[in-house]
């Protein structure tokens, strides 16, 4: 049987309706993104919150499962599995993530910790890295990536590795996924493809749609082609 949901949790969700994502009170949908791999992402901004804070919402074949907030250098703030009562929020940051960095010298290493609601640490080091390779995708230039990010337990144990490519926005500040290699501690390996395919804003045709458009008739016979809720698109888990 499943927990329930906080409470506070339950009135921050966003809601569906129609086939429509409405989000939480007082914010506004910005962008809705349609993923190769059947997720479609809602990333929206609230009123009261710091300039430059944005959230997310990813959204699979059953419906919402992840919410996550980030800052306008990326730093993950918090995020929400929205299928469990975990959340996750940053910690101590010995080399906080800087979009701004990334831009400026082409290269951006962080070094930070998360604490889970049932009380778990984990360490995040890695860097992002411009590759100098333009991307459009439905008329939208991105720029590639590449990544390299390890998971440490508190007692400095490895937990997994992931590298792979990603591509950013400079003008959402966002990043998206793309190609990914992931392993843990007991050599398990897998490789995953997830890329936005699409992009609808307001008065476009798909803005706001909570069905998935992309690879679900392939991730009914492959089920390692989803990333795991648990990792957050870009820098940041």
């Amino acid at each position: 049987m499943r927990n329930a949901l906080p409470l506070f949790l339950l009135m921050a969700s966003p809601a569906l309706a129609a086939g429509k994502f409405t989000p939480p009170q007082g914010c506004e949908v910005f962008m809705t993104v349609q993923h190769s791999d059947c997720q479609v992402s809602q990333h929206y901004t609230c009123e009261g919150e710091p300039k430059g804070d944005q959230w997310s919402v990813y959204e699979g074949a059953d419906g919402p499962y992840y919410m996550s907030r980030i800052d306008s250098e990326t730093r993950w703030i918090e995020s929400h599995d929205l299928v469990t009562p975990e959340s996750d929020k940053l910690g101590t940051e010995t080399d906080p993530a800087s979009f701004s960095g990334l831009l400026e010298s082409g290269r951006d290493d962080f070094d930070f910790t998360t604490e889970s609601s049932n009380g778990e640490v984990r360490r995040y080091v890695g860097h992002d890295k411009l590759t100098g390779r333009k991307i459009t995708i439905d008329g939208i230039e991105l720029d590639q990536t590449e990544f390299d990010l390890q998971t440490f337990a508190a007692d400095g144990s490895l937990l997994h590795r992931r590298s792979g490519n990603q591509m950013i926005s400079r003008d959402w500040r966002l990043f998206f996924s793309d190609t990914e290699h992931f392993e843990n501690a007991f050599g398990d390996k897998e490789d995953t493809v997830s890329r936005p395919m699409t992009f609808a804003f307001p008065g476009d045709a798909g803005f706001l749609s909570a069905r998935p458009q992309f690879g679900c008739d392939q991730m009914m016979t492959d089920a390692g082609g989803i990333i795991p809720a648990a990792y957050q698109p870009g820098a940041a888990p």
